[in-house]
């Protein structure tokens, strides 16, 4: 299927998508501010940046969207559009993405990722047991965790 817009309308959609406080990043930062816990945002000393930080946890949380992360869930699809350029750049973020939880790990940080499927579309987790699970995980001593929604034997 061709691409509704020209190539300069979907350059400028692309570059207005922002990588930080992104819906899903600000549900749970406000969520979890409720809740008492006290974070650091986009830590640029730490890889990867992470969403949120925990020092007295020494955890980092980050909130991953589905299509730029290639997540296998029913929210990412590869575009027909320029196919190649979009499997070269999620694989480029995939890597980069193993990369900086490797070096997180290794630097004595838990790592937690929660993926956009959890808070949105059809196999999203019902809002309390999405926190319920990120507080757990935040109170646990696990050093890794992937948090993401449902999956649907219909999704496609």
């Amino acid at each position: 299927m061709a691409d509704i817009f020209d190539l300069q309308k979907r350059r400028e959609i692309m570059a207005s998508i922002s990588a930080k406080d992104t819906k899903p990043e600000l549900l749970l930062r406000k969520a979890l501010h409720r809740k008492g816990f006290r974070y650091r945002l986009h830590e640029k000393s730490l890889p990867g940046k992470p969403d949120l930080v925990f020092r007295g946890l020494n955890a980092v949380v980050f909130v991953n969207g589905c299509f730029w992360h290639g997540h296998d869930c029913q929210l990412f699809r590869v575009p027909a559009t320029n196919r190649e350029f979009w499997e070269t750049k999620i694989k480029t973020n995939q890597v980069r993405d193993a990369k900086n939880r490797a070096l997180l790990l290794e630097q004595n940080w838990r790592v937690l990722i929660v993926w956009e499927c959890s808070t949105r579309g059809k196999g999203r987790l019902e809002f309390e047991e999405l926190m319920t699970n990120v507080t757990n995980w935040l109170k646990s001593d696990e050093k890794y965790l992937q948090i993401r929604g449902l999956i649907h034997s219909d999704a496609k």
